[in-house]
């Protein structure tokens, strides 16, 4: 693994302003949470943009890398209540989806409105799996605390062989992507706690640590056990995590999604939400990113039983994308993202579901 240096921070840096990805550069919120003519009464959504929450990112922040660091686009942001206010957790980027990316915090008072920190970014490149940038963070409460899971992004080199293992079974790409873990008492300082998904899970690479958490953000164990998907790398293969403290984990393959009645391939697990329903009793509800039939980019949203949390009940076109998790505020679930900010604009918006 590549040492972290200021040059080579600098490197990321550089490399990431000429970032562009047709694909990527194209992505609509609205695409993901368009209304479909069937809506089974389970899902959440479709979801329509709040103006009224619109957070605009003014001030540049201090580069505590001392390397010229600025940002162009906000974006894949987690949002949590705390005293009544909504704390928005976002990546900033050099460039819209780039690396080198940064985590900052914003405050929402419904009096004063939206403070973006002054301390930020909150989460930066420190260690050498994240040589690359911090990206995608996903906050969850329990225990009374807070942790953040995020994407470190570094550079695999020769000496990255594993040992003991089959050194086939880890293909040394240019780029790896772990899941880091932070704790926070306040959400605005946080402790790097390092891998929450070892490399002999992962493989060098993981995406996903999506938890089953509670319209309050608070993550909800199920049979005993806090559940983390994972969805994307780990060789190919879907794996599930458990732990009691939300800090330590151990994984195993399980396929847990059908995308059979949907076609398409799945990318990448966004949320997973439970849902109080009366005398119906709680719901899982697990919203994810694939590619349909069509090799489209789109969204869908899977049905379970909190007693068979791996037995996928329902599927249904339609969902949400909320990488940090969807929240009710002010009686309705809603999530924020900046896909749709013209460039350089530093906008995030917000998006409320009608009826649930």
């Amino acid at each position: 693994m590549q040492k972290i240096t200021t040059q080579a921070l600098s490197d990321s840096y550089q490399g990431a302003l000429t970032f562009s990805n047709p694909l990527t550069d194209t992505i609509s919120t609205d695409q993901f949470s368009a209304a479909y003519p069937e809506h089974p009464a389970w899902a959440v959504g479709p979801f329509r943009k709040d103006e009224a929450l619109t957070f605009r990112q003014v001030d540049d922040w201090e580069d505590p890398t001392g390397i010229g660091w600025t940002a162009d686009s906000i974006f894949n942001p987690s949002v949590i209540e705390r005293d009544g206010k909504l704390y928005l957790f976002y990546r900033a980027s050099p460039r819209k989806e780039s690396v080198s990316s940064r985590i900052g915090v914003a405050v929402y008072d419904p009096e004063a409105g939206w403070q973006d920190n002054a301390s930020n970014p909150v989460i930066y490149p420190t260690q050498d799996n994240e040589i690359l940038g911090c990206e995608d963070p996903k906050v969850y409460q329990a225990n009374g605390r807070y942790y953040m899971f995020y994407n470190g992004i570094w550079t695999i080199d020769s000496t990255d062989k594993p040992e003991g293992q089959d050194p086939a079974a880890y293909p040394l790409g240019e780029v790896g992507c772990d899941i880091n873990v932070a704790v926070s008492d306040d959400l605005l300082h946080w402790e790097k706690l390092g891998l929450a998904v070892p490399h002999e899970v992962s493989r060098y690479w993981a995406k996903g640590a999506v938890i089953p958490r509670n319209a309050r953000g608070e993550a909800v164990k199920i049979d005993g056990s806090y559940l983390m998907y994972l969805s994307e790398g780990c060789g190919g293969k879907t794996h599930v995590g458990r732990s009691d403290d939300l800090v330590n984990w151990t994984f195993e393959p399980q396929d847990y999604l059908d995308l059979g009645p949907l076609g398409g391939s799945l990318h990448e697990v966004a949320c997973a939400i439970v849902v109080e329903d009366g005398a119906a009793g709680p719901r899982l509800v697990l919203d994810f990113f694939y590619g349909d039939v069509d090799g489209q980019f789109s969204a869908a949203q899977a049905l379970y039983d909190l007693d068979a949390p791996f037995t996928q009940k329902e599927v249904h076109r339609g969902g949400s994308l909320a990488w940090g998790g969807l929240t009710q505020y002010a009686g309705t679930w809603m999530f924020a993202q900046g896909w749709d900010a013209p460039s350089g604009s530093r906008e995030m918006y917000f998006y409320r579901a009608a009826g649930n």
